[in-house]
């Protein structure tokens, strides 16, 4: 039904006409006719009051939509935004912001309470002073490994109870294992225009490569390592004394944490026939039978070359099966091949002096060879070349080089091995019978003569460790090779027969061993006690990777190291840093390689 005129409404200046108006109209074309048209009241004062209240008005539009200007700062004070003059329209500088200048970024990590700022007054970033990753995920807090269960992962544990850890973590302990096997090099240091940070080390590391930073500048840029003068070696030793504490770390058995470190540089074209440790500086001493002898500045930091070469010597046609250090100083080295003579290098002055024969002794001493000095650096002793009347060790004075005395042992085939005690008052020789005997150089007799258990041939003694009977030297505990690669531990407590009277020193003729350690097949060669007396290295020349290692006093052999993947080869020598913290190995092929022992 069509709407009467009546309901529709009208405002006052309505017009009348018709329903509708011609569609081709120009003007008005699009107006709507005033019936159809909708009615707009006028705005009361309560809607005027409240479209004020919401939106305000043109003239103070600016005023009250910062009117509460405070509350707003007081807000973003907690995100370093604005501050109290930041509502201000002239000279705040936020006009032309983005959006996104307001916000902080939560760089979220371990480091959760850093955080990115932004300054409007300067309108820059401000960053924490400490240096953040450009990104971190956030899913390796959540991430956990064990670095227990995983054979490669153990070396990244801290102790041996130590297994899980989360990702974080993880790739920190990556990152330092990286870094300690290749060092920040010399390109990425001139970029960022500062040295490479340096790692700590339990074993002086961080000492070391400062002074070995020096010796590599003294060799050139070019990573030739030159000879060092000795006085000028002599001169900055100091620099390589490493300022870690003395203070012996307790191993644990069965297991060791031991890590591999940078070899020594490739310098033996021949086999390895000896390696020695400087009693005071961090400095191997190594010979070969290809006439030379090398000391090489243990720092694996060092740049260009890890472990630099300090010096050398070669004495031509002397095919040299020894060397060793003069203890305590360390100030000279003795050498010897398979010849009638001796040589001993002053490193003070370079000075390399022979000896040529024993006056009386020439018959008897054809060859030097087999000579070892005492630790208290008066005597030297050599195994005579005869074996008429069993063997025999000739005792000299170091300074002199004088004949002191000869210590003959009664045993079929001759002398096998000698092992100076401790105090240096004495030998332990060993016969190739298996008869052991205690020579005394004050009565320049034997104390006791003792067979070794089951032994069937002798070829290795060593003596290691502390607080035993001082009447035989101090030595706790002695280790005998034989030929068939049992090793029997004895401890030198035990050997004395306390049934006896008192005043008089009496051995046990046949002393049970404390220990047989029988994992190798081969004669064993080589035994070589740590100086604090807690690890044994025994080994057999004779067989590839044949190397163990004891724990003491459990006199247990360690089950994690080495691994059919450890390179060994054919072992020449082995021995202990100053420290204990450092095994040096030598092979049949020249390579001469370092792990650090931590724990």
């Amino acid at each position: 039904m069509p709407p009467k005129d009546d309901d529709i409404p009208m405002n006052d200046d309505s017009m009348s006409g018709s329903g509708h108006e011609d569609s081709n109209h120009s003007s008005d074309e699009d107006v709507a006719p005033p019936q159809h048209r909708p009615r707009i009241l006028e705005k009361d004062s309560d809607e005027e009051e409240l479209e004020r209240f919401v939106l305000g008005d043109a003239a103070n539009f600016r005023e009250n939509l910062f009117k509460e200007a405070s509350a707003i700062d007081q807000t973003l004070s907690v995100w370093g935004g604005l501050g109290d003059d930041g509502g201000k329209e002239q000279g705040s500088g936020m006009e032309d912001m983005a959006d996104t200048d307001f916000f902080a970024i939560d760089l979220g990590g371990a480091g959760g309470d850093k955080q990115l700022t932004f300054d409007p007054m300067t309108q820059t970033h401000q960053t924490p002073s400490n240096d953040v990753p450009a990104w971190e995920d956030s899913d390796d807090e959540r991430l956990t490994i064990s670095l227990a269960t995983a054979t490669r992962l153990r070396k990244l544990r801290v102790g041996e109870a130590e297994d899980v850890v989360n990702g974080t973590e993880y790739v920190k302990r990556l990152r330092h294992q990286y870094l300690m096997l290749n060092p920040l090099p010399q390109w990425a240091q001139e970029a960022e225009g500062r040295p490479a940070k340096r790692r700590r080390r339990s074993s002086a590391a961080s000492d070391d490569s400062e002074a070995s930073d020096e010796v590599a500048n003294e060799n050139g840029d070019d990573g030739e390592a030159s000879a060092l003068p000795l006085d000028r070696f002599l001169r900055d030793a100091n620099a390589m004394v490493s300022s870690t504490s003395s203070r012996t770390k307790r191993l644990r058995p069965e297991v060791l944490d031991i890590q591999r470190s940078r070899d020594i540089p490739d310098v033996h074209k021949d086999a390895v026939t000896s390696l020695a440790f400087h009693p005071e500086h961090p400095v191997l001493l190594s010979s070969s039978t290809s006439t030379i002898l090398h000391l090489h500045h243990i720092a694996p930091t060092a740049h260009p070359t890890p472990n630099p070469l300090l010096t050398s010597a070669q004495v031509k046609h002397v095919p040299v099966r020894r060397a060793e250090f003069l203890y305590p100083t360390g100030d000279r080295i003795f050498f010897a091949g398979r010849r009638r003579y001796i040589h001993s290098w002053d490193i003070a002055t370079g000075a390399v002096l022979k000896t040529s024969s024993i006056q009386g002794h020439r018959l008897e001493q054809k060859s030097w060879e087999r000579f070892k000095l005492s630790p208290c650096g008066r005597y030297i002793g050599v195994i005579a070349s005869t074996r008429k009347g069993g063997g025999i060790v000739n005792v000299l004075n170091v300074e002199t080089m004088q004949w002191i005395a000869s210590a003959r042992l009664d045993s079929r085939g001759g002398i096998a091995d000698f092992c100076w005690w401790r105090n240096g008052n004495g030998l332990t020789i060993l016969g190739k019978g298996g008869q052991v005997g205690e020579w005394s150089i004050a009565s320049r007799r034997f104390l006791g003569i003792w067979t070794d258990e089951g032994s069937n041939g002798g070829t290795a003694i060593a003596l290691g460790g502390r607080n035993g009977p001082e009447l035989i030297g101090g030595d706790r505990w002695m280790a005998v090779g034989q030929t068939n690669g049992v090793t029997n531990i004895y401890d030198r407590n035990s050997l004395i027969d306390e049934s006896e009277a008192e005043d008089e020193l009496n051995i046990k003729e046949r002393p049970e061993p404390t220990r047989r350690l029988m994992q190798l097949t081969t004669a064993a060669t080589v035994l070589r006690f740590s100086p604090d007396g807690q690890l044994l290295a025994f080994a057999s020349g004779l067989k590839a990777d044949a190397l163990r290692l004891a724990h003491l006093p459990t006199c247990t052999v360690y089950r994690n190291w080495p691994t059919a993947q450890t390179p060994l080869g054919r072992i020449t020598d082995v021995a202990f840093g100053t420290k204990s913290n450092m095994l040096a190995v030598g092979n049949d092929v020249g390579k001469i390689r370092l792990w650090e022992i931590r724990s």
